[in-house]
């Protein structure tokens, strides 16, 4: 890699790569980093000292990540991976090196909407390689915060990499109150006399629910297998901290299976009561029709203009036919409101 140029945390290579943030960590303290192949080789050849190289890409492509994958031996199923891009939450295991995918989560207050992002992990021997997809969860705080730690940082990559999960399932966490206070909020709104809620606002939230789902419950699997009791790849402190991370996904998937189980019991009282309600509009209906049908019969009958009709010849007989429809019509409507159909 030849002609350089740093501006802040961005990177820009020859090739036109650009790489978000780079750097060296030795002994938890940043250094700048120039070339990663020769810069790698020499942490290599420092024996079992825990530092590494951290660099961010955001939304690369295909061109821009080759320079990255060839510096690194990057294995080409992960490289596939990266390179199609929107693919389940997982940890895949290649020879020295470990794949993460995770999904990131953002409520949006303004829409209620759970937005989906992605960032995938490359943690290998003395590299850390985080590609992030989208605008959500950026990884700049994590690294900033991480930084005033050295005694964190010196951990090695496998430290760096909790950092980034955990701060992940913060998210989760705080989408997961989010959902809960909606939920709330149309199951009160359900049930409530004026029930105001439009079934497509709770099949919204079922969706969003499933979202979370989709985030969550692939990702407890993934590092219950991997980073569980009798992981390999970890130290027994941070083993404990990944336990930390998974009870916090649990809580998150008993949440969302209990949120998608209530939203469908909502929604079915929800149709049931606008289905009472439309057969009580239609009793209503149905009633009126019969009310306004008694003085159409009577006007009918005395609309034919028979000759020998008795009331005809009559002075009376038209304040009668008016005096037989108001009256008829108040029994209706009387027996009417006493049945409960008015």
């Amino acid at each position: 890699m030849t002609d350089q140029q740093q501006r802040g945390h961005e990177l820009k290579y020859d090739n036109g790569a650009v790489i978000v943030d780079q750097a060296k960590y030795v002994a938890g303290v940043r250094q700048p980093c120039a070339d990663l192949s020769e810069e790698l080789a020499a942490l290599r050849s420092n024996g079992d000292q825990p530092d590494f190289l951290w660099i961010g890409l955001k939304d690369p492509t295909p061109q821009e990540f080759d320079l990255v994958r060839t510096e690194l031996g990057l294995h080409p199923l992960a490289v596939e991976d990266v390179l199609k891009g929107d693919q389940r939450a997982k940890i895949e295991r290649y020879e020295g090196m470990l794949f993460i995918v995770v999904k990131t989560l953002h409520y949006v207050e303004a829409t209620s909407d759970v937005e989906t992002g992605e960032i995938m992990c490359f943690v290998g021997d003395r590299f850390l390689l985080t590609i992030r997809y989208g605008e959500i969860t950026e990884l700049h705080q994590v690294r900033t915060r991480l930084e005033q730690e050295p005694k964190a940082l010196a951990g090695g990559p496998q430290t760096a990499l909790y950092a980034i999960i955990d701060r992940i399932v913060d998210g989760y966490l705080r989408v997961d109150e989010e959902v809960g206070r909606d939920l709330e909020e149309i199951e009160a709104s359900v049930f409530d006399e004026a029930d105001t809620v439009h079934s497509q606002t709770i099949y919204n939230l079922k969706r969003e629910v499933l979202e979370v789902k989709r985030a969550s419950v692939p990702l407890a699997r993934a590092l219950e297998s991997t980073f569980g009791p009798n992981s390999p790849f970890i130290d027994v402190e941070t083993r404990l901290r990944y336990r930390d991370v998974i009870d916090h996904l649990a809580r998150v998937n008993d949440h969302s299976e209990a949120y998608d189980r209530l939203l469908t019991d909502v929604l079915h009282a929800h149709l049931a009561r606008v289905g009472v309600r439309q057969n009580e509009d239609m009793r209503k209906i149905s009633a009126w029709v019969a009310i306004a049908a008694m003085p159409t019969m009577i006007a009918g009958i005395y609309g034919m203009n028979f000759e020998h009709m008795p009331e005809l010849g009559w002075r009376f007989g038209y304040p009668m036919a008016l005096a037989l429809m108001l009256v008829v019509c108040l029994i209706l409507h009387r027996l009417f409101r006493k049945s409960g159909w008015l």
